[in-house]
């Protein structure tokens, strides 16, 4: 019951952080990362050609963290189509506890007709702190509703 209570208090303030700090996109996030399976994904976009990618995970031992700096956000001609890499800290509040960093490259298509952005990633994670691992298999489905659009 405990983690039931903690749970639906950091998805609370995770989903009220992203309202406050305007997010342009949030959404969902489906994969296998940080021992977890769905995320509250959220994207706050820092100018045209960059912004940050934020997911907090649950569905596992814990609760994961991951803030994604894309430096690297261009979009393909005047396509839809989005590609972006980025990097970032890595946080899983669990047992066992891990920090770390997490790379990813990723591509979205945003809908003209309606505000939903759906795109796929891949992020490896290197976790340094409690045990020292790396992770190539954590692939990630993110559907997310658009708010505001870089001009």
């Amino acid at each position: 019951m405990k983690k039931i209570k903690l749970l639906g208090l950091v998805l609370f303030l995770v989903t009220a952080s992203f309202y406050q700090a305007n997010a342009q996109e949030l959404g969902l996030r489906f994969g296998n990362f940080n021992g977890n399976n769905v995320a509250v994904d959220g994207v706050f976009a820092l100018g045209e050609f960059s912004r940050v990618h934020a997911d907090v995970s649950f569905g596992g031992n814990g609760v994961g963290i991951d803030a994604l700096w894309n430096p690297i956000y261009r979009p393909v001609g005047t396509s839809e189509f989005n590609y972006y890499l980025g990097f970032g800290p890595s946080l899983f509040i669990g047992n066992p506890f891990g920090l770390g960093v997490a790379g990813e490259a990723g591509i979205e298509y945003a809908f003209d007709e309606v505000p939903i952005v759906i795109g796929a990633d891949w992020r490896p994670n290197f976790r340094l702190i409690e045990n020292t691992n790396f992770f190539a298999d954590q692939f990630g489905l993110n559907i997310r509703w658009r708010f505001h659009q870089v001009n």
